[in-house]
Parts: C-alpha cells; sequence; structure tokens
C-alpha cells in the first residue's frame, strides 16, 4: 500500500467529484458495485421520457484514467483500509467514506447496471403511461417533481399528492412557497396536505392497478397507480461493527471541520453519510468533495491541511416543476434570495445537470 492510495468508498456526486478531483495526482480506487456514475438528478425524467434516460449514466472507465475501479460493496471499514463483499482486503493511505444514501425508486434507481435501470424506468414508464389517476405519497422536493414532471409529459392525467404534513417546504419563506402553490395549481395537480392514510395501497408502488385509498381525514382517493416520494435511508451498513468510527440515529458519522471523521486524519467523509447539519444535496455533496480534495492533496505534498467546510446559515433549494417550472432559493451576498421559474430552469430544470456532468464525467 503506498501513501498515495487514496480509497473513495461510493462513486455518487461526492465521491465521483472527488475521485475525478484526485486522478491526476494520487492512486485513486473507487470502491462501488455500478458500472458508472449515475446522475439520478434526471430518474423522474427518464421516468416520463425513457428516451432521454440515457443522458444519466456516465460509465467510470471513460472519465477516470489513472485510477482503478473495483466494483464491489464495502462490508467493513477501518483506519487502514476497507473490506469488501468479495473478500477483498484494499489498504488505503487516505480513506473517503462517501457511499450516499438510499431513496424509493423511481427517485433513485434500484439496480447496479445501467442497462437494468433502464429496463427498469422503461417498464414503470409503460405502466404509468397507461395509468389515468396517480397517486404521489409524499410532498417534499421528490414528490412535487415527479408530479411536475408527469404533468409535462401528460397533462391531462390527474396527479394527486398526499402528505401528512400540513405545509409544503416549511423551511422556506412564505413567497416561495405560495408560488409553488400557484404553479402546481395551474399544473392541475391536487395537493391533500395534513393528512395521511388509513391504510397503504394494496398494490405495488409503479404497478398500474386500481384501488382506493381513504385519508386519515375521511377521503376516499381512487387511483390506478401510486409512488412512494419519502424515506431517506444513510448507507452506511458497513459501519455497523463500530471498528471506525460510532454512527448517530440517522446512521451518519461524526465529521469535524475540514470533514475528517472525528480522531482520524487520513480519513474524511462526504455527502449525505455526514452529521453536517444542512439538507442532504448532490451540490452539498460536491462542495465538500472540493474541501476534501484540497486537504488531501496538501497532505500528499507535506503541507498541512486547512480547506474546512462550513454549511450555510440557510436552506439552498431548486425545485423543477418540468423542464420549465419551478422554485428556488439560492444564496446572494446579501443572504438567501427566493428565484423565478426561469432561473430554476436555467439552473437545473432544462437539463437536470446533463450539460454539466457531461462536461466534467464526459470521455478524458
Amino acid at each position: 500500500m503506498s501513501s498515495r492510495t487514496v480509497v473513495v468508498v461510493g462513486g455518487g456526486y461526492g465521491g465521483s467529484a472527488l475521485a475525478r478531483a484526485l486522478d491526476a495526482e494520487a492512486e485513486v480506487v473507487l470502491v462501488d458495485p455500478r458500472d458508472a456514475f449515475v446522475n439520478t438528478a434526471g430518474s423522474l425524467r427518464a421516468l416520463t421520457r425513457p428516451e432521454w434516460a440515457g443522458n444519466m449514466f456516465f460509465p467510470y472507465e471513460q472519465w477516470l484514467t489513472r485510477g482503478r475501479v473495483v466494483r464491489d460493496r464495502a462490508v467493513s471499514v477501518d483506519a487502514g483500509g476497507v473490506t469488501l463483499a468479495s473478500g477483498e482486503r484494499i489498504e488505503a493511505g487516505h480513506l473517503v467514506l462517501a457511499t450516499g444514501s438510499s431513496y424509493a425508486y423511481p427517485a433513485k434507481p434500484v439496480s447496479d447496471s445501467a442497462d437494468e435501470v433502464l429496463d427498469d424506468l422503461r417498464r414503470t414508464h409503460k405502466e404509468l403511461a397507461g395509468a389515468e389517476r396517480v397517486l404521489i405519497l409524499g410532498a417534499g422536493p421528490v414528490g412535487l417533481e415527479l408530479a411536475g414532471e408527469i404533468k409535462e409529459v401528460w397533462p391531462h392525467k390527474q396527479v394527486t399528492v398526499v402528505d401528512p404534513a400540513g405545509r409544503l417546504l416549511p423551511a422556506f419563506p412564505d413567497e416561495l412557497r405560495q408560488d409553488l402553490h400557484r404553479q402546481l395549481d395551474e399544473l392541475g395537480v391536487r395537493l391533500r396536505l395534513g393528512a395521511g392514510l388509513v391504510a397503504p395501497p394494496a398494490t405495488e408502488p409503479g404497478q398500474a392497478e386500481t384501488f382506493t385509498v381513504t385519508t386519515t381525514g375521511g377521503e376516499e382517493i381512487t387511483a390506478d397507480i401510486w409512488f412512494r416520494a419519502y424515506g431517506v435511508r444513510t448507507n452506511s451498513d458497513y459501519l455497523a461493527d463500530g471498528r471506525l468510527t460510532v454512527r448517530n440515529a440517522q446512521g451518519q458519522v461524526p465529521v469535524t471541520e475540514t470533514l475528517n471523521v472525528r480522531g482520524y486524519d487520513h480519513v474524511y467523509a462526504i455527502g449525505d453519510i455526514t452529521d453536517v447539519p444542512e439538507a442532504k444535496m448532490a451540490g452539498y455533496a460536491m462542495q465538500h468533495a472540493d474541501v476534501v480534495a484540497r486537504n488531501i492533496l496538501a497532505r500528499l505534498n507535506g503541507e498541512q491541511p486547512t480547506a474546512t467546510y462550513r454549511p450555510l446559515p440557510y436552506p439552498m433549494i431548486l425545485l423543477p416543476l418540468g423542464p420549465r417550472g419551478g422554485v428556488g432559493q439560492l444564496p446572494t451576498p446579501d443572504g438567501p434570495a427566493v428565484v423565478p421559474a426561469e432561473t430554476v430552469s436555467a439552473y437545473k430544470g432544462a437539463d437536470l445537470f446533463t450539460g454539466r456532468f457531461t462536461e466534467q464525467f464526459g470521455s478524458a
């Protein structure tokens, strides 16, 4: 094992950005069971427009020119390296945990193979295309974005979004929330807030079959297909043995302002797996990656790492409702600013970051 070996566990937004940043300077080993970096921000559009789905994938070997990709899963990590499901042991001079989180399909694909992900999306698209009434459980950003993508392709479909919470996006200002309600009304999306379901649908999510559910408020809703849009889970089971660190109740690991795992100067964590008090978003994971890249490069050059990460004191969001609509809040020198749909479209909604990742992870 070389002291210049950097093992990155997880090839999502943060892990891939970090591996790319260090590829020319270190001996990078990227551990991930998938065969490509997946821009999951495009998953919901890929569901409604399967011809677009190929834009989501950027094969690791296409852009990691010096580093090595190991298609496997970590089952244990300690200060010296990683043990994989295959039994292989990879020693590490520097170690970065970047395994992110899981979310219900279709917001995050299930398979590790790009071809199988495409097959899943095409199959679910056919189910959705034949359904006239759609029920979405969860009125967070994912559920609302899914509603917007469905309405963009099938304006006539009846889309109902149910959530026990009484308000949309409660962490954001009334100005943003009012604009969001206005756009959803114009799209014809039916909101049922402040009420859950007495019992879940009898059918499986993503499969077309007519059913009726009852809300806790007594309303009956009949739909032909439904989707789950809630339930984030941190991917950190490989830390359960406690050999490296202790996780919090959410499965996250404690990090310092330099994004070191507490107690180690050569082990880092980035993205959703950290206990940084902020929303778990791709943009933040990539900012984490920049900080850790600078600190690892400093150590490799015999210098003292000085890059730190300080989360913003307010939340940010870009929530597209199809390629043209949506709401957002972005940072400015004067603090957070609510931005119009045109800005959301320009920054995210029009191509869901495809251009950005083509530039970053396109063929080397």
